[in-house]
């Protein structure tokens, strides 16, 4: 790109040539046209799109943007800033440029400079060394995110990368120095079966499903994970409790169901030391123990009203009389406390209340698997968590503001143990996601920064090409400085192009080695 003519304003005498050749290019069109948009020749009727330009003919309306943006020009003055505006290009040129750029720089509201950017699929070889006057270099690495397996790259909608940023430079795609600055960029999706959380979130999965056909009246199933019915499930929970009343329902004794039901399962994938250590509680009361066993076999209304009828028939005739968690808020919770003084309340198990009463067991049970984890490991605290506990709100916003928590743990789980990051790493990212949360919609796409240590991730890196590299070059001062931005990408920077990669590639010194990348260029004007 022709620094001297984005700068100036300069249009290029190609323009002439282009002319003629579009001329040329139409009377050419219209002998083999029939006047009705016909092809005399195949007899098809062709409609043509948006076409590209040439990089003259683009450079000059970058031009005119430039110049109309300008704060020097006395017809400019008080004129709001433009859009940004982009041009693309035939590839005709030696670079092969596929878009020319520019966006205004604004500072108060007052344009100060223009931005220039020129998208190129085909560069030249660059030497290893630099010999310019360096402003500022980065780097991006991907840490985690999609794989490849066997030669098949297997697609994530989660990442984490890191942006480094140093000085003295001295290579293309030099490995950033210890004593650079890096920020992690996070954005996780819940539901990837590498994550431990992934058990948790089909479970918060089924929970949405409740939450969703109350909101609309309509349930859509998902497959019962057990072949074993709902009620048989009840009935054999219920048996345990009355002939050992001193019998506990949880931790290690959940595997007697299995046995006695030889419904024993292979071990998940999933089902890694680091998810029991952290997501399997312990001290699963009597209400959470129904609602592990009727999540994974319920397939209807029915399902669930005649399970709860069976416990609350029990419960009216003594037959049992389990133990629960203080703090439980649910109904069938409530229930339970009632039996112990032999005053328990009629209920009325049609419509929607049954789906409604199973809500309320998910939502608690859940809500004491993420406090849990996140008090348990001391990275917050019950008054912080708050917002996501409150049951003073309609159970549709407390299944929203579980989603938030789970999006929340995912981050953090994620964080912990693919990166291995330490306590306070962990801790800031915590308070970070809590805060953001309180204020914000559930929104996966959110890309979470977080400032650490380059040691303390540098092992994932330094033996590793990086996904973006980048140096920005600064020539001139004051009316007359020009920053040029020179940035290196392992992807493809536009998507109307079918790229020959065998033209991409730069050499790294540091690891002897050719790489392939798309190049950018992106220039900054500044008009003082």
């Amino acid at each position: 790109m022709n620094e001297s003519s984005n700068c100036d304003h300069h249009v290029d005498d190609d323009d002439s040539d282009d002319d003629v050749d579009d001329k040329k290019d139409a009377d050419a069109d219209s002998n083999s046209d029939d006047g009705d948009g016909v092809n005399a020749d195949h007899g098809l009727l062709t409609e043509l799109g948006p076409q590209p330009l040439t990089v003259p003919k683009a450079r000059q309306f970058l031009s005119w943007y430039t110049l109309s943006q300008n704060p020097n020009v006395s017809a400019v003055d008080n004129k709001p800033a433009l859009l940004p505006l982009w041009v693309r290009c035939d590839m005709s040129d030696p670079s092969r440029t596929t878009w020319l750029g520019a966006e205004t720089v604004c500072v108060a509201n007052k344009v100060t400079g223009v931005k220039m950017y020129s998208v190129t699929c085909r560069g030249m070889r660059v030497c290893s060394l630099l010999r310019v006057s360096l402003k500022d270099r980065f780097a991006r690495f991907n840490l985690f995110g999609s794989t490849m397996v066997e030669n098949t790259m297997i697609e994530s909608q989660s990442s984490v990368t890191v942006d480094l940023k140093w000085s003295h430079v001295e290579s293309i795609l030099e490995t950033p120095p210890l004593s650079s600055t890096a920020v992690l960029n996070i954005k996780i999706a819940s539901g990837d079966q590498r994550s431990p959380m992934y058990e948790l979130y089909k479970e918060l999965e089924f929970l949405q499903t409740l939450a969703d056909g109350l909101r609309t009246g309509q349930t859509e199933w998902m497959e019962p994970l057990e072949s074993t019915p709902a009620v048989t499930l009840t009935k054999l929970l219920l048996f345990l409790l009355k002939v050992c009343p001193s019998y506990n329902p949880f931790g290690k004794h959940v595997c007697l169901f299995s046995l006695f039901l030889k419904t024993t399962k292979p071990k998940s994938e999933t089902d890694t030391p680091v998810f029991s250590s952290f997501l399997e509680r312990g001290d699963l009361d009597f209400v959470e123990q129904l609602w592990v066993r009727m999540r994974k076999s319920v397939t209807s209304c029915q399902d669930i009203a005649d399970c709860l009828k069976l416990v609350i028939e029990a419960l009216r005739y003594s037959d049992i009389k389990p133990w629960i968690h203080r703090d439980s808020s649910s109904s069938l919770s409530k229930l339970i406390l009632q039996c112990y003084h032999q005053q328990i309340e009629t209920v009325s198990l049609t419509g929607v209340t049954p789906v409604n009463m199973l809500l309320e067991m998910g939502l608690d049970k859940m809500r004491k698997d993420y406090i849990n984890y996140l008090v348990g490991e001391e990275l917050t605290t019950l008054k912080h968590l708050s917002y996501f506990l409150s049951t003073e709100v309609d159970l549709q916003e407390q299944a929203i503001r579980l989603r938030k928590l789970h999006h929340l743990l995912e981050i953090v789980v994620t964080c912990s143990t693919f990166l291995a990051l330490p306590y306070d790493c962990l801790f800031l990212l915590t308070q970070s996601c809590l805060q953001h949360y309180k204020t914000s919609p559930e929104d996966e796409e959110h890309e979470f920064k977080l400032q650490i240590k380059p040691a303390l991730i540098s092992h994932f890196y330094e033996k590793e090409h990086p996904v973006m590299w980048g140096v920005e070059v600064s020539s001139g001062h004051g009316p007359r400085e020009v920053r040029t931005c020179f940035q290196l990408s392992d992807r493809p920077l536009v998507d109307h192009v079918i790229f020959d990669t065998g033209a991409f590639y730069i050499y790294a010194s540091s690891s002897n080695e050719w790489s392939t990348y798309h190049i950018e260029v992106q220039i900054t004007c500044f008009f003082f």
